[in-house]
């Protein structure tokens, strides 16, 4: 995310949190009310202040000054397709161990949650080169990315990834796609030795025809998991788990890439 300075200027995007836990993502423009069920919050009052101070509705009702998270930003973004949540993102990013200046390939980039994550990790010495065949979705992506201040990061390319990838040697790559087996031999060609690969899988069908396709070729430390976040309602009293927990979202699969398993004679 861009950095934003303590005085707020038009274009700003800002996250407006009322105590009611109500929250609504703005971009800031003179003389502009916004009309919400709390009331009428005047967004010059806005500008007059600054990140973490209190504003207030025509009702009465408060709430605060934040600069957006990036996963405020991907939670409330616009979206076409299905994303990576970011309790699946976050920890894709680490087993792939993305870092500053890394070069990184995202297929099937859709609306831009999980290319967001790794243009973030790999920094301005770093690059994402992201493929996406539906034109209309890189478009989402390209304008979703430009929004968070990470489209310099980004190489946007539409094409079927059944061609191939033009670069080589590259540290990771994540594979987004319904039959992620039918790419995993590209996958291994554009990756450097000892480069880490990553899919993620809604059904366990999937998840054997990916595994079986890994084992054919040179990969090891084939993983397979899932990650299960339950969030505890913040009352030092009566500490206990929130009512509804969003359990299971997709199967995540990681492995390295090898020259070879075997020694040749």
């Amino acid at each position: 995310m861009g950095k934003v300075a303590d005085t707020l200027k038009p274009g700003d995007r800002v996250l407006l949190s009322f105590e009611d836990e109500s929250e609504f993502l703005v971009d800031l423009e003179k003389d502009k009310k916004l009309h919400t069920h709390l009331g009428i919050i005047d967004l010059n009052e806005v500008f007059e202040k600054g990140p973490g101070e209190i504003i207030r509705t025509s009702a009465g009702k408060k709430g605060y000054i934040l600069i957006p998270s990036l996963i405020d930003e991907i939670m409330n973004m616009k979206r076409r397709t299905q994303i990576v949540y970011p309790k699946d993102s976050s920890f894709i990013a680490m087993m792939l161990d993305v870092k500053e200046g890394d070069r990184i390939i995202d297929t099937g980039v859709g609306s831009g949650a999980m290319c967001a994550v790794l243009a973030r990790a790999v920094g301005s010495s770093g690059k994402v080169f992201a493929y996406e065949k539906r034109e209309e979705f890189a478009k989402l992506a390209e304008s979703n990315l430009t929004k968070w201040g990470l489209i310099e990061r980004v190489t946007i390319k539409v094409r079927d990834i059944s061609e191939g990838f033009d670069e080589k040697d590259v540290d990771a790559l994540f594979l987004d796609v319904p039959d992620p087996w039918n790419y995993i031999d590209k996958c291994w060609e554009a990756l450097k030795g000892g480069g880490r690969f990553a899919t993620v899988c809604p059904t366990t069908n999937q998840v054997q025809e990916t595994l079986k396709k890994l084992q054919e070729l040179p990969f090891i430390r084939i993983e397979v998991w899932e990650s299960l976040f339950r969030p505890y309602k913040p009352v030092p009293e009566r500490l206990r788990p929130v009512d509804r927990m969003v359990a299971h979202t997709a199967y995540m699969i990681f492995a390295t890439k090898v020259c070879r398993r075997e020694e040749t004679e």
